[in-house]
């Protein structure tokens, strides 16, 4: 066998049927081996960011490594932003790339890059092979890592001159990763029931754990009231009566408050980022914490936690069903205080009933919610839209929400919306996107359209960055830079060309119709929706500012009128 033929094997063994990518010219002896291979379907893309980013998406969906493939030079540098994208939210990811013959590396040949250098921050472990007797080990070592632990993209880079060497069969060594086992939780016990306010904070670590279910048994169990990330939406169900929601920079004000106002802080699979916390210093200030996660960088990172533990989080939690089973927490004052703030703070939105009112974020993706099957998986992309979908659509399963969580990258859903169809044919997959983000990546209709795709487009379209607005308005004196998109294409028209059928409405009487006409749509369908440039996300904090200063439209436009008046 060549090095080529190989890799191949390597996904054999490892039951890895899908990849995408793009060839080119130090990559093409793997995709001549492709053309004799039976068993792995190959899906090309349309530029190597939608390669990576629909490998990120398959990941998310399916729970299973996503794999993509590109060239050398540009083909490599192109993966970078989705790569880097799978790193901050710690997607399992297998990157392999074509490198100039190893003669020609540092000769500044053609289409040559230093790919080895230029991703070492955004990957678990990198790899440049120098003899294909080493590619059986690496592929072994390389699929363990991306999956195990905390999960994350590995990176091969193989010179074309060691994906062409011929090698005897190699007798493939059993990778040595080894994961944590759980430790003892009598403090986590004690804790808990010595504590009068106690609240569960997860994120996207549960479904990375693959323990959803011994999550929800959990909750249950201790009816703890429970806040989430913007990862971890969908984590306890859309039915579990204490979850309050996410928290953070527009989280509800009844997660925040409650975060605010607890004495003990059960932090699993979370790594209290930024967007979450708001300022640190003003971060559950009452409260002490437990920290569980699997991966001990994150522990004491931001935050020095009273407790920690480090270890599978399906066994933890588990145990600490057990425990609260045989012994109940005493909190019921303070879970139907949570209950009163979630009827009384939570997300909000009017449902508007005139019929010919313009529609509006909120309640279009409140219509989407109630109107899509429980399964649906949502693909978003970065901005207003996105924290609308994390507002107002009740997920039943952190699976069904595909989200750029660390990166915030724009260009995310189509892809990623690609990929999810991929893990599974038959489910419905909707791409809810803005203008400005839809238009990254919007190249990769041809790819719904060669694959006959059913997955769905809801183009949310403002003709502006309307995040970045919305920023400019509240932060920066109105002042409006760069984010006009008054001149955006005609939508329909070109999903038209794509050969993908497309509807464009703009009033409330129309929601309804429009989601029902594409869910029902056999095959591809995009649906043009457009809404007002001035709506904003509400509650917002400032950016660098503390979760209790949340500040919503009704301050706003108080704020307006005194100036007004002034």
């Amino acid at each position: 066998m060549n090095g080529a033929e190989q890799i191949l094997n390597a996904f054999h063994r490892h039951q890895i049927d899908t990849v995408f990518g793009y060839p080119g010219g130090c990559i093409m002896p793997l995709y001549d081996a492709l053309v004799d291979d039976v068993g792995v379907e190959h899906v090309l893309c349309r530029h190597e960011q939608g390669c990576a980013l629909a490998a990120d998406g398959y990941a998310r969906a399916s729970g299973r490594l996503g794999v993509c493939i590109a060239t050398s030079g540009p083909g490599a540098t192109n993966l970078i932003t989705g790569v880097a994208n799978a790193h901050r939210d710690s997607i399992p990811m297998l990157v392999i790339t074509g490198q100039v013959p190893s003669g020609l590396i540092g000769t500044d040949a053609f289409q040559e890059t230093d790919v080895l250098g230029m991703t070492l921050g955004i990957v678990k472990h990198s790899y440049l092979v120098t003899d294909a007797t080493e590619i059986d080990g690496i592929m072994e070592e390389a699929i363990q890592l991306a999956s195990s632990g905390r999960p994350g993209p590995v990176w091969i880079d193989i010179p074309k001159d060691v994906l062409l060497q011929q090698t005897p069969e190699a007798r493939v060594p059993p990778a040595d990763i080894t994961s944590g086992n759980c430790p003892d939780l009598r403090d986590v016990i004690a804790m808990l029931q010595a504590a009068e306010r106690p609240l569960l904070y997860s994120g996207g670590g549960i479904s990375l754990a693959h323990c959803e279910n011994s999550f929800r048994q959990f909750a249950e169990a201790s009816a703890l009231p429970a806040v989430v990330t913007l990862k971890g939406i969908g984590n306890p169900g859309k039915h579990n009566p204490d979850n309050l929601g996410m928290l953070g920079m527009h989280g509800s004000r009844a997660a925040n408050r409650a975060v605010d106002e607890c004495d003990l802080l059960l932090v699993i699979g979370a790594r209290l980022d930024d967007r979450a916390t708001g300022k640190l210093d003003g971060f559950a200030p009452n409260a002490r914490m437990i920290h569980i996660d699997a991966d001990a960088a994150e522990i004491n990172k931001l935050r020095a936690a009273d407790l920690s533990l480090r270890g599978s989080l399906a066994d933890i939690l588990d145990g600490l069903t057990r425990a609260v089973e045989s012994k109940p927490l005493k909190i019921d004052a303070w879970r139907h205080q949570c209950k009163q703030w979630r009827t009384t703070s939570g997300f909000s939105a009017a449902d508007n009933e005139e019929p010919l009112a313009p529609i509006t974020g909120p309640a279009f993706i409140r219509q989407l919610s109630r109107i899509a099957p429980d399964d649906t998986v949502i693909a978003c992309d970065v901005g207003q839209h996105q924290m609308w979908v994390a507002q107002h659509y009740e997920f039943d399963h952190p699976r069904h929400h595909l989200t750029s969580g660390g990166l915030g990258t724009m260009g995310f859903g189509l892809p990623a919306a690609i990929g999810a169809q991929f893990a599974d044919r038959s489910s419905m997959v909707i791409n809810v996107t803005g203008d400005g983000s839809f238009m990254m990546n919007a190249q990769e209709l041809a790819t719904i359209r060669r694959y006959g795709l059913p997955l769905k487009i809801i183009v949310m379209d403002n003709q502006c960055l309307g995040m970045v607005r919305q920023q400019q308005e509240l932060f920066y004196g109105n002042r409006e830079s760069q984010i006009n998109l008054d001149d955006n294409p005609d939508f329909v028209a070109m999903a038209r060309a794509f050969d993908i059928p497309a509807l464009h409405i703009e009033r409330t009487d129309q929601i309804r119709r429009g989601i029902e006409t594409i869910l029902a749509f056999d095959g591809p369908m995009l649906l043009h929706v457009a809404i007002s440039r001035e709506e904003n996300v509400w509650p917002i904090v400032q950016p660098g500012g503390s979760n209790r200063e949340m500040i919503d439209e009704s301050q706003t436009k108080t704020r307006k009128d005194k100036e007004q008046v002034a």
